[in-house]
């Protein structure tokens, strides 16, 4: 028994040893959201030390994993991955922190596999929006200097810095307003 169990180690030993050879390390690039079609992201042919003619020769193609748009492709005579279609960060990853997509680059002759991670950085491209256009608050005259008044909070689509961070109002020359953690202070 423990004759056979030996072949099935050396070929699961050998399988996983190829497979390794077959996947090479992992490429990354970072860049904004809403690039217009065709927009450069890296160059992956000079990233992984081949020259056009060898990129071009081995055809290299990006893959993709299920029902996934493509969003980039690859342009063969610069060896350049470029955008496909504008990319909506939001649309994608919604108000996640990180926007990371994950694409196969396959080379043929002899067979390689790498991993590109796509980092899709968020730029201001939402405003903020009320429920309502505007908003009215009665404040009655005898209403104590200190007092706050809750006002409601404004979505926008846009995370971290690029996401509201303060609000303006109008104030009147009966009253001087002060923001404050979206609380109207009198």
């Amino acid at each position: 028994m423990e004759d056979n169990a030996f072949p099935a180690l050396r070929l699961i030993c050998f399988v996983s040893f190829m497979a390794i050879n077959l996947v090479h390390g992992d490429l990354s690039y970072s860049f904004p959201e809403e690039l217009n079609r065709g927009s450069i992201i890296g160059n992956v042919a000079k990233d992984l030390g081949l020259d056009l003619k060898e990129f071009s020769s081995r055809k290299a193609r990006v893959d993709l994993e299920g029902p996934q748009k493509r969003f980039c492709d690859i342009n063969m005579n610069t060896g350049e991955l470029v955008t496909s279609e504008k990319i909506d960060r939001e649309s994608i990853c919604g108000k996640k922190p990180s926007c990371l997509l994950k694409i196969d680059l396959v080379l043929e002759n002899p067979l390689e596999l790498h991993r590109v991670s796509l980092h899709i950085q968020d730029i201001n491209d939402n405003s903020p929006k009320f429920r309502v256009n505007l908003i009215e608050m009665e404040i009655r005259e005898s209403a104590e200097r200190g007092n706050r008044f809750p006002i409601e909070v404004a979505h926008d689509a846009d995370v971290g810095q690029n996401a509201v961070q303060k609000y303006v109002l109008q104030k009147n020359d009966n009253f001087i307003l002060a923001v404050n953690n979206n609380n109207v202070e009198l």
